[in-house]
């Protein structure tokens, strides 16, 4: 994470790294240079299971603005080691996070695995392009997707990675983990009511 920590690490970050006794551990993610962070098969497989994540940006006032994005599994798509894009949808029509991102295009995102306490963050710069202008990059995010109506397309372009601690995480599960979860639960139910009720047959037809 040695971009990761050049972007976040900022002087006054570093001081208060100092009065809190953690400075050593910023000196020696600061000392691993300035690349810019590559995903892997590990922080793509993560993202791309992904069915949502947390998406900031910042105005030319300064002030951050935080938009929760959703959609199927693989709706971010994973275009290169550098590279994440969607196809962006039509929502309630304020466009801040767009307008934001025309301003300046520095942009934090946030994944979170509640389940099994997993979280990813990534500093990248965004971009907006045309439907009309990128017809073979429209097509290649059009499936998964998000429903709805495609205004435009989201590139995004990977500073930095980090992979937060579990601490804190507080565990939940989607309709669909818990689905899977009770899968064996549901069937053993239904094997013990078939069973009850051959059984119940047999004692009615004993009488």
């Amino acid at each position: 994470m040695s971009r990761y920590a050049q972007v976040a690490y900022t002087e006054s970050v570093q001081e208060v790294q100092r009065e809190q006794g953690s400075a050593l551990s910023g000196i020696r993610q600061l000392a691993q240079g300035d690349s810019p962070d590559l995903m892997g098969e590990h922080e793509a497989g993560f993202i791309e299971s992904r069915d949502g994540f947390y998406l900031a940006s910042v105005s030319e006032t300064g002030w951050p603005y935080v938009q929760y994005r959703g959609g199927p599994p693989g709706f971010l798509h994973v275009l290169d080691e550098r590279t994440l894009a969607y196809a962006d949808v039509r929502g309630n029509r304020q466009y801040i996070t767009t307008g934001n991102v025309r301003a300046g295009g520095r942009v934090a995102l946030f994944f979170m695995d509640y389940a099994r306490q997993a979280r990813l963050k990534i500093f990248g710069h965004a971009e907006t392009k045309e439907l009309a202008d990128h017809p073979e990059l429209a097509e290649r995010l059009d499936h998964p997707r998000t429903d709805g109506r495609v205004e435009r397309l989201m590139t995004i372009r990977v500073e930095g990675i980090n992979w937060n601690c579990s601490q804190h995480i507080t565990p939940r599960f989607s309709e669909a983990e818990l689905a899977e979860a009770l899968q064996p639960i549901r069937a053993r139910i239904a094997e013990l009511e078939a069973e009850n009720a051959t059984l119940l047959a047999e004692a009615a037809a004993r009488r």
